[in-house]
Formats: C-alpha cells, sequence, structure tokens
C-alpha cells in the first residue's frame, strides 16, 4: 500500500471503527467513493447512508434485505424499479413509502389498503384514475381528499355526502355547476360557501337566503340583478356593501 493510501485507510478506521471489516474498505475510501462520517454505508445514519448509495446506485440492490429498516429505504429509492417490487408488503412503513412513490402506477392496487396512512396517500396520488373509486370508502379522511381532488367529474356524486367536512369542500370546488346543488344544503357553511361562489343563477339566488352571511356574500356575485335589492338592507355590512356595488355596476354599465 502506498503511504497516502495507508493514511487514507487509517483515518477511516478511526471513524467509529465503522471501516473496520468493510468489504469496501480501502478501495471505496481512497477513490473518494465513501467518506467516514458523511457518506457511510454501515453508519446507522440515514442522511450518510443515503450519500453513499447515492454516489453508489449500483450497490443499491444489496442492501434491500438489510435487516435495519432505514438503509432498506434508503436503498429502495435508488434500486432498479424492478429489483424493489417484492418490498410492497416489507415491515416498516417507510420503506412501503417509497415502493409506493417508485412502481408503476398500474401495480398499485396491490397496495390499496396498505395499513399506513402515508402509504395510502401515495397511491391515491398516483392510482390510475379507473381504480380511484376502490379508495372512495378509505377510512381516512385524507385519503377520500385526494380521492376527490383526482376521480373523474362523473364519480364526484360519490362523495357529495362523505361524513367529513373537508372532503366535501374539495367536491363542491370539483362539482360541474349544473351539479352544485347536491350540496346546496350541506350542514356546513363553508361547503356551501364554495357551492355559492361557483353556482348557477337560480342556485345562487337561492342560496342568498342563507343562514350565514359569508354564503350570502359569496352567492351575491353569482345571483340575478333582480334578487340582490333585499340585500341591500342585510345585517352583515360586507354583505350589503357587495350588493349595492354589484347594482352600481350594473347601472354604470
Amino acid at each position: 500500500m502506498k503511504r497516502e493510501d495507508k493514511g487514507a485507510a487509517d483515518a477511516g478506521i478511526g471513524r467509529l471503527g465503522l471501516c473496520s471489516g468493510c468489504s469496501y474498505f480501502p478501495d471505496f475510501l481512497n477513490a473518494g467513493r465513501c467518506v467516514p462520517g458523511d457518506a457511510c454505508i454501515r453508519a446507522h445514519s440515514g442522511r450518510q447512508i443515503d450519500r453513499f448509495l447515492r454516489a453508489n446506485p449500483e450497490l443499491s440492490g444489496a442492501y434491500l434485505a438489510d435487516l435495519f429498516w432505514e438503509r432498506r429505504a434508503i436503498a429502495a429509492r435508488y434500486a432498479p424499479v424492478e429489483a424493489i417490487r417484492g418490498l410492497r408488503s416489507d415491515p416498516d412503513e417507510v420503506v412501503r413509502r417509497v415502493v409506493a412513490t417508485r412502481i408503476p402506477a398500474d401495480e398499485l392496487d396491490s397496495m390499496l389498503g396498505d395499513p399506513d396512512r402515508e402509504v395510502r396517500l401515495s397511491v391515491a396520488s398516483r392510482l390510475p384514475e379507473p381504480l380511484l373509486t376502490r379508495m372512495v370508502q378509505d377510512p381516512d379522511y385524507l385519503i377520500r381528499a385526494t380521492v376527490a381532488r383526482r376521480l373523474p367529474h362523473g364519480q364526484l356524486s360519490r362523495l357529495a355526502k362523505d361524513a367529513e367536512r373537508e372532503v366535501r369542500k374539495v367536491v363542491a370546488s370539483r362539482l360541474p355547476p349544473f351539479a352544485l346543488h347536491m350540496l346546496a344544503d350541506d350542514p356546513e357553511p363553508e361547503v356551501r360557501a364554495i357551492v355559492a361562489e361557483r353556482a348557477l343563477p337560480g342556485l345562487a339566488a337561492a342560496l342568498l337566503q342563507d343562514s350565514e352571511w359569508w354564503v350570502r356574500l359569496a352567492a351575491v356575485g353569482n345571483a340575478p340583478l333582480e334578487f340582490l335589492p333585499p340585500l341591500t338592507s342585510d345585517p352583515e355590512l360586507e354583505v350589503r356593501e357587495a350588493a349595492l356595488a354589484r347594482l352600481a355596476d350594473s347601472q354604470a354599465a
């Protein structure tokens, strides 16, 4: 061993002893393919493992069955896709999350019922549209909201009566205007306000009578002008001002 090589090797052995017994030592250390304390496959540091495999991605496949979950998860980021399919049922959810973001979308159906919410979120964000309806009954509302953001318009009605307000808000923001009547009587004013902002004139006129002022305010912009004069006496200042401004604009035009 050359003197300079021996110096590099000795420096590696001294860093937590991780270089001692490493199959890549001293070749990788001398070639700059690993750096003790910074890029090391044997470290229990995700940052160091990631830096090592980022520099040496061809070695990732060797760590897909590693006992340390974080080493498996990081290896799954860099290994070829065909090598990580077997990790769809890995015991660690972090590993499965990586897999869910990388395998082809048409292979995600086997992960629809994963016990981890974050895994299912990744699935819901990538699943082909024809399969999305299989997740409308997911127990977690965040997954159902993600599904609602991606469902074709013709399928959105399946979530119009969802138990969670946040899901119905997404539905209200995406339904075609002619279908918004399905949510016009929603128990949550936040949902009705979204409906009012997008409603066709007839539905907007009906929502001018809503018990919540911000729903009435949202309806002012879409309601026919002949329904606005009563709103100039609305108990809420913002509603009165909006109605007066729209009436004034119509007269100026």
